[in-house]
């Protein structure tokens, strides 16, 4: 694939208060801050700011797979252990494949952080060729997270035949083998 190809991202937040207008959606907007920091490729955003219900979730996230083209999909809240989060749930009943590691590095970084993190449920997986990984909902865990875990999403978007994706090595140093392929 050419190295001029546009990488969509999709961002959904998970929130009954923010899509209802009751408080401004901080999550959403960090990811997408991370992101114009971090990526040097060309690239665009999808948003969606929606309720913590499990059906809207995955409408929202199959139409922004089969629909929108997003090659990745980052989710911000709905992780934890309350009823009301479900965006674990939705993820894996639209995903083709779960990335377990994903979750378990997720929350590994935020337990340097508060001891709470053991309950979050962040999960990632791929549907078709795009890439979907669940955030929490606190802008400060959604960077530490991205620092860490994003140097492994261009060479998961290769490997599920998106496009190549490149980013700042003084934000995030992507990995990939030396027989990956390069553009």
């Amino acid at each position: 694939m050419a190295d001029k190809e546009i990488c969509k991202f999709g961002i959904i937040t998970a929130s009954d208060r923010a899509s209802s207008g009751e408080y401004n959606d901080l999550s959403g907007p960090a990811i997408e801050a991370f992101l114009e920091e971090a990526l040097t490729s060309n690239w665009e955003v999808v948003y969606r700011v929606i309720p913590d219900d499990q059906d809207k979730i995955e409408q929202s996230l199959i139409e922004l797979v089969d629909s929108e083209k997003c090659s990745v999909i980052v989710t911000t809240g709905g992780t934890g252990p309350s009823a009301r989060d479900v965006t674990p749930e939705a993820t894996v009943s639209i995903c083709d494949r779960i990335l377990p590691g994903f979750g378990e590095q997720m929350r590994a970084i935020s337990m340097q952080y508060v001891p709470t993190a053991m309950l979050s449920r962040q999960t990632a997986g791929t549907r078709g060729s795009s890439l979907i990984i669940n955030l929490p909902g606190s802008p400060r865990s959604i960077r530490e997270i991205l620092d860490s875990v994003f140097s492994a999403v261009p060479y998961c978007v290769d490997l599920i035949g998106g496009p190549y994706i490149t980013t700042d090595p003084s934000v995030v140093d992507s990995f990939r083998p030396p027989n990956a392929r390069h553009e």
